[in-house]
C-alpha cells in the first residue's frame, strides 16, 4: 500500500510510471523506499512515495508529465552524495533517480568535449579521455561516487576550483526536462552563445528548474607538469597565513587545501598514508601545474613562503604514485570523521581568503562556547571552509544544538564578507540563512526565475528558500534562549 498526503491514486500512478520504466523501473516496497529517505545529509530522512529509475530523456519527460497532471512533488536524485539535503523527499513526492541514466553519449577528442547522462560519474569523464591525455577539471571529494547530475544541480567545485573553476565553468550545454514535461536546449557545443545564458541559470538551480539529461562538458589538456607539496605547521594559522602569502606573491596554484590536527588523525587512522605528521596542528597541501619550467620556479617560491611562516618541513612529490598518495588523505578526510565521532553536521561556508586567520580563530572560539569539537577540512585557497561539528545523534537535543552552532559558523562567513555555501548548495539544510545573506528583494528575484521554469513549485519542493513552516524558527528560537544567546561576535 502506497502511503502519500498528497490527494492522487497512488495506484493509478504507479501504473503510469511503470508503462513508462518498466516493473524494473519503479520502486514502492517500504523496504525500497527506506534506502531513498536521505542523501549524504543522514540528519533529515523523509520517505517518498515513489521512486522511478529512467534511463532516456524521453522517459524523465513522461514521467515529469504525469506529476505535472497529477499535481505530484518530484525531486531528482543521482548518486545521493549531496550534503545540503538537495535531494531530500518531500511528503507525498516521487523521487525520479537518473542512476541508470550513466552513458557517456559522445567524446568529441578534436573539440575537447565529452556529452553524458546525468547519472555518469565524475571520476568517469577523466577516465574516458585520459589516453588522449585530457582530462575533467571539477573533482569534488566524492568524485568516485558523485554523478555529474548532482555536479550540475550544485556547481560543485573540488580541489581544482581555484585555478580551473567549479562545475559552471566546465558546462557548454545541456538537454532539459522543465516541470511540466517539455525538454529543451540550453546553451550547445561552443563556449560564448548569443542570448539569455539559460545554462548559467540552471547550474546551481538544485532541481527546481528542471532536469538535466544530456550535458555537454568541457574537457581539458592534461598539464605538462605537476608538483604536489605537503608544508606542515605548528598552528592553523600559520597554515592559513601562508595561503594568503601564496595568492599575494601572484602564484594561482591548481589547489591548495588544509587540515586540521583533529583531521590529520583520523585520516591517518583509517587510511595511513604515512603522509601527515600526527603532532601537525596542520597540514598544508598544495598543488601546482602548467609547464615545466613555470611549476619549477613556483615550487621554489612556495617552498620558501612555506618555510618563512613557520613550515616543520615541506614534503615535494612529482611523480604520480607519490602525488596520489598525499591527495589520498584529503581526499578522504569526511569519511575519516566516522572515527572521530559516531556523528558530524558538514557546513559550507565560503569567506575572504585574507580573512581566514581570524575567521578560523572564531569558529575554534564558537567550538568552546557550544562545547562540541570542530574538524576543519576546507579548500584553503578559494576560502571554501568545510568545518565537521562532531557530536553525538543519540544524546537528546544534540542535533537541535549542532545545528545552532552550524548557523553561527554560516553567520560568521557572511559577516566576514562571504557566503553560505561554496559548492554544496542550500538543499533544505541552510535555507533558513539565505535572509541573513540576500534582501527580502534579492529572493523575491530569485523566486521570480524559478517561477518561470517551475510555476507550480513541483521541482524540488522546500529547497533553496526559507518559509516560516521549513524552518521552525520558533524551535529554534526557543533552543537558541536555552544556549543563553550564545553568540559572539
Amino acid at each position: 500500500m502506497l502511503a502519500s498526503d498528497t490527494p492522487c491514486n497512488w495506484h493509478a500512478v504507479a501504473q503510469e510510471f511503470q508503462a513508462i520504466v518498466g516493473a524494473s523501473g519503479i520502486l514502492n516496497t517500504p523496504e525500497e523506499l527506506s534506502v531513498y529517505e536521505c542523501d549524504g545529509l543522514a540528519s533529515y530522512r523523509v520517505r517518498p512515495s515513489l521512486v522511478v529509475l529512467p534511463r532516456t530523456t524521453a522517459e524523465v519527460a513522461a514521467l515529469v508529465q504525469v506529476c505535472d497532471r497529477n499535481h505530484i512533488p518530484f525531486i531528482a536524485r543521482g548518486s545521493g552524495t549531496g550534503l545540503s539535503g538537495g535531494a531530500l523527499p518531500t511528503a507525498g513526492s516521487v523521487l525520479i533517480v537518473t542512476s541508470r541514466m550513466n552513458r557517456i553519449l559522445r567524446v568529441d577528442l578534436d573539440n575537447q568535449q565529452v556529452v553524458v547522462q546525468p547519472g555518469v560519474i565524475n571520476a568517469w569523464v577523466t577516465q574516458a579521455v585520459s589516453q588522449a591525455g585530457l582530462y575533467y577539471a571539477p573533482d569534488p571529494s566524492s568524485q568516485i561516487i558523485c554523478s555529474i547530475g548532482g555536479n550540475i544541480a550544485e556547481n560543485s567545485g573540488g580541489v581544482h576550483c581555484l585555478k580551473y573553476g567549479v562545475t559552471t565553468n566546465h558546462v557548454l550545454g545541456m538537454k532539459v526536462v522543465l516541470p511540466n514535461g517539455e525538454v529543451l536546449d540550453f546553451g550547445g557545443s561552443v563556449p560564448e552563445q548569443p542570448g539569455y545564458d539559460l545554462t548559467g541559470i540552471f547550474v546551481g538551480s538544485e532541481g527546481t528548474l528542471g532536469i538535466a539529461t544530456e550535458i555537454t562538458l568541457r574537457v581539458l589538456k592534461t598539464p605538462e607538469a605537476i608538483e604536489v607539496l605537503l608544508a606542515d605547521f605548528t598552528t592553523v594559522e600559520a597554515a592559513g597565513a601562508t595561503v594568503a602569502d601564496i595568492i599575494g606573491a601572484g602564484i594561482i596554484p591548481a589547489g591548495m587545501e588544509i587540515m586540521d590536527n583533529l583531521s590529520i588523525n583520523a585520516v591517518e587512522d583509517v587510511v595511513a598514508t604515512q603522509c601527515y605528521p600526527r603532532d601537525a596542528a596542520s597540514v598544508l597541501l598544495v598543488e601546482l601545474d602548467g609547464l615545466d619550467v613555470e611549476v619549477a620556479v613556483s615550487r621554489d617560491r612556495v617552498r620558501a613562503i612555506c618555510q618563512q611562516n613557520g613550515a616543520r618541513q615541506v614534503t615535494i612529490a612529482t611523480a604520480p604514485e607519490d602525488r596520489l598518495k598525499l591527495w589520498k588523505g584529503r581526499k578522504a578526510a569526511f569519511a575519516a570523521a566516522g572515527k572521530l565521532s559516531p556523528n558530524y553536521f558538514v557546513q559550507d561556508g565560503v569567506i575572504p581568503r585574507t580573512q581566514l586567520v581570524s575567521v578560523l580563530h572564531d569558529i575554534e572560539a564558537l567550538s568552546q562556547t557550544y562545547g562540541y569539537r570542530i574538524a576543519n577540512v576546507f579548500h584553503a585557497g578559494d576560502g571554501n571552509l568545510h568545518p565537521l561539528i562532531l557530536y553525538d545523534e543519540s544524546v537528546p537535543g544534540a542535533l537541535e544544538k549542532v545545528e545552532i552552532l552550524g548557523g553561527e559558523i554560516l553567520k560568521l562567513c557572511v559577516r566576514a564578507g562571504g557566503s553560505i555555501s561554496g559548492e554544496h548548495g542550500i538543499g533544505a539544510d541552510k535555507r533558513c540563512f539565505m535572509p541573513d545573506m540576500f534582501t527580502a528583494a534579492d529572493l523575491e528575484t530569485m523566486q521570480w526565475v524559478r517561477h518561470v521554469f517551475n510555476p507550480k513549485e513541483l521541482a524540488n519542493p522546500e529547497k533553496i528558500f526559507p518559509t516560516p513552516r521549513t524552518c521552525g524558527e520558533g524551535a529554534h528560537t526557543h533552543l537558541h534562549a536555552e544556549l543563553g544567546g550564545a553568540q559572539l561576535f
